[in-house]
């Protein structure tokens, strides 16, 4: 089942890539010729006037093909001949699909709790050490700088300070921004206690709770957004600390670990019943499109990015770089991709034989 629905999600999240680019190219009239879903051998393929359309055997990735190495077509439809602006918004509309479809889908996963939850503090656990700062009905603005939208927030900041904290460590300190009383107040050092969990690592007791609203259209429309741009942020972040050497290669996952993580939150929710394992499923679709969403915009070769990075230069050399050149940045690019995520793949599953 878990397999069924990682399957699910990859197809939604592609689709909705594709759909972008395939709805914007035809917005400008450009011509389409093939629409395809999947990877290698097709399954099946039908031609619709000008548009071939093919489901083919590897259920990730897909494109639209635009004609973009049709290099010296006169032909006024072709991908390559129309405006920089237009072909700019065709290649980008693919990400901003995922990051839209990322919004609808926490849209529908904050409609499914009975209330909604503010950065408002309800109260302190028993034991509680920020209670020497931070007071009840604080409403909390951001955490070392950072501002806070959701509880993931906060959540990232406390996992990023247990990854810093040294074994034998009992407190660990945070600077708050809060509103109380009308008034922005800056908290420094607001203290927390460390403990030692079941796995021996150290980790950080978060001992205040946060206030639940009742659900209206505007709040409810409101926290989708929050969540939207939190997780957006969540993975930028993740993706600086990636190249900052934060993680090692062994911690970052392919589509193997994906579907295994897939797997797990599902089952996890599912467990607890129906309605929790749909709302942990949308959780990771909504994780995935996103995460799908802006790492097509890095300036990566093969990636979108990079070939907005090429319109760019286009418009300032008042000239396109010749295709051929193009084309052989974009398959080092998608070389050194693929070589990659062989090497994430085989970790991926050295994991599922060593857990």
């Amino acid at each position: 089942m878990s397999i069924v629905i990682a399957i699910l999600i990859f197809a939604l999240v592609i689709l909705i890539h594709e759909i972008g680019h395939f709805s914007a190219a035809k917005l400008f009239k450009m011509r389409v010729y093939e629409f395809s879903l999947g990877m290698g051998p097709a399954l099946i393929k039908k031609r619709v006037k000008e548009t071939t359309y093919s489901i083919k055997a590897i259920p990730f990735g897909g494109s639209v093909q635009l004609g973009e190495d049709n290099e010296g077509s006169d032909d006024p439809l072709c991908f390559r001949n129309r405006p920089i602006w237009q072909r700019t918004i065709v290649i980008m509309a693919g990400a901003i699909m995922n990051i839209v479809l990322g919004f609808f889908l926490c849209l529908i996963i904050v409609m499914m709790y009975e209330k909604v939850d503010t950065n408002v503090i309800r109260g302190f656990r028993e034991g509680a050490t920020s209670y020497q700062q931070l007071r009840t009905g604080d409403e909390i603005i951001s955490i070392n700088g950072m501002r806070i939208f959701t509880w993931a927030d906060i959540s990232y900041q406390f996992y990023n300070t247990e990854l810093k904290l040294s074994d034998d460590a009992d407190v660990a300190f945070f600077d708050f921004d809060v509103k109380r009383d009308n008034e922005r107040l800056h908290l420094y050092n607001v203290p927390f206690r460390a403990e030692i969990r079941e796995d021996g690592v150290s980790g950080i007791f978060v001992d205040f709770g946060i206030e639940f609203v009742d659900k209206t259209f505007f709040n409810v429309i409101a926290r989708a957004g929050k969540d939207t741009i939190s997780f957006s942020r969540l993975i930028l972040l993740t993706l600086f600390d990636m190249f900052k050497g934060t993680y090692r290669l062994n911690d970052i996952s392919g589509p193997v670990g994906v579907v295994s993580a897939i797997g797990e939150v599902s089952s996890k929710g599912f467990k607890e019943g129906l309605i929790e394992g749909i709302r942990s499923s949308l959780i990771m679709a909504a994780l995935i499109t996103i995460n799908v969403g802006i790492f097509n915009l890095l300036p990566i070769p093969a990636l979108d990015g990079a070939k907005i990075v090429f319109f760019m230069i286009e418009a300032v050399r008042r000239k396109p770089i010749k295709a051929e050149i193009e084309g052989a940045i974009h398959f080092v690019g998608f070389a050194a991709l693929m070589l990659f995520m062989l090497v994430i793949t085989v970790l991926d599953i050295g994991k599922l034989f060593n857990g």
